[in-house]
């Protein structure tokens, strides 16, 4: 358990915060810091054909042991974290043989990590948690994964009577901003199927995701002196102000669970002359995401028909592009790479919980990239902030699933 522990907190003091305003790929350079690192390691370790391309995509061979043919597979985690809270200067508190109170993480800003808000952490009470100090995100999201699918190799290459056939790993930047697969050689990887490494509470099994679209919406108008703007003054803020309000009001994120999806306004800046609106739209149902972008095409134009006299053109411009959809649909023809995972979480006493993703991992690009990808745990708790955790005994347990599925893959009557 030590040497995960030591091998997490090696990964997550290096700052691998990616940019969505960035062009390149990777977004930072400082992802380099890490990447260049597990290159290292994963040579050292004795995994064959380490490759890292120019884009920081990172992949990795272990070479099957035994003689009958089994299908390759693959383990993917994304090195990259959130540019929602700072992963800079890093510093783990480590909290063995939690009590099940609070966890004081910043005295003097007198930052506490609770079960009476948080109350999942009261699954772990005994166990050895991770926390941040308060200050930064801890990056569990997803360096737990890459911890994991490091361990297992090594563990794996150590233990050489445990049969499996070819894996192959691969770790990706700029998954937090939507990029992790889309410079990904799905050819070169050569698997029958793969798992991200990048859930969260210990026995989670994904293989149902959002469809997601991104929305920016422009409001023109018309400034005039407000002392004279009578009939003349058109306040695109306040155009914007209407078009929200027309949100179903019910369908946001703090008011939604399970497979309910949302319409989620993200930022908004204006002027008089000109504002835009950016929101996400997010449902697991292809018919209701499909419903939702008419929604939003509907009321811009009822809104452009009740402006046309008086501005002389389209006054509201909306442009919806999709990001990713629902991995359902790739998964399912090949359900038995679920049932694998299923029956490795249920041998070492897991209890599978599976359930959509209420968000997208690489994993769903993956998927109609030609590589099924379903989702496990990693172990992570409230990722993207400062009181983001990981219990250590998690990150075991993801090892030893990661194990599992090899020596279960290669079994003849598989």
């Amino acid at each position: 358990m030590q040497h995960i522990i030591d091998r997490f907190i090696s990964y997550v003091t290096i700052d691998t915060e990616s940019d969505p305003n960035s062009p390149t790929t990777p977004s930072t350079a400082k992802q380099w810091d890490l990447a260049n690192k597990l290159v290292e390691e994963l040579k050292a370790m004795g995994m064959q054909d380490v490759t890292i391309d120019e884009h920081a995509y990172i992949m990795a061979t272990l070479p099957s042991n035994v003689e009958h043919e089994v299908p390759t597979i693959g383990f993917v985690s994304h090195f990259d974290t959130t540019p929602d809270f700072t992963g800079a200067n890093v510093k783990p508190q480590i909290v063995e043989n939690y009590d099940g109170g609070d966890i004081i993480l910043n005295k003097e800003q007198n930052i506490v990590l609770s079960p009476n808000y948080f109350e999942d952490l009261l699954l772990y009470k005994g166990q050895t948690l991770i926390t941040t100090d308060g200050t930064t995100l801890l990056g569990a999201d997803d360096k737990a994964g890459i911890t994991e699918i490091m361990s297992a190799m090594e563990y794996l290459i150590q233990h050489p009577e445990i049969k499996h056939g070819k894996i192959r790993v691969g770790f990706t930047p700029d998954e937090e901003i939507g990029r992790g697969a889309h410079k990904f050689d799905v050819e070169k990887f050569g698997c029958d199927w793969a798992y991200t490494m990048d859930g969260s509470q210990i026995g989670e099994l994904e293989y149902e995701n959002f469809n997601a679209a991104g929305v920016k919406v422009t409001f023109k108008g018309k400034s005039v002196h407000p002392g004279y703007a009578k009939g003349k003054m058109i306040n695109s803020m306040l155009l914007a102000n209407q078009f929200i309000s027309k949100l179903p009001k019910k369908e946001v994120p703090q008011k939604t669970k399970d497979y309910e999806g949302f319409f989620h306004v993200t930022d908004i800046a204006g002027s008089i002359e000109e504002t835009t609106v950016s929101l996400i739209i997010r449902d697991h149902s292809m018919k209701k995401f499909t419903k939702r972008k008419e929604f939003i095409h509907k009321l811009t134009k009822k809104m452009n028909k009740k402006w046309a006299k008086q501005f002389g053109e389209d006054i509201v411009i909306t442009e919806i592009k999709d990001q990713y959809f629902n991995m359902k649909e790739k998964v399912k023809p090949v359900f038995h790479i679920v049932e694998i995972a299923e029956k490795a979480m249920k041998e070492l006493g897991i209890t599978p919980i599976i359930k959509p993703i209420r968000g997208g991992t690489d994993g769903s690009q993956l998927s109609y990239m030609g590589l099924p990808c379903p989702n496990i745990f990693a172990g992570g708790h409230n990722f993207h902030g400062k009181y983001e955790y990981v219990p250590v005994e998690s990150m075991v347990k993801a090892t030893e699933v990661i194990v599992k599925i090899a020596e279960l893959t290669a079994k003849k009557d598989q």
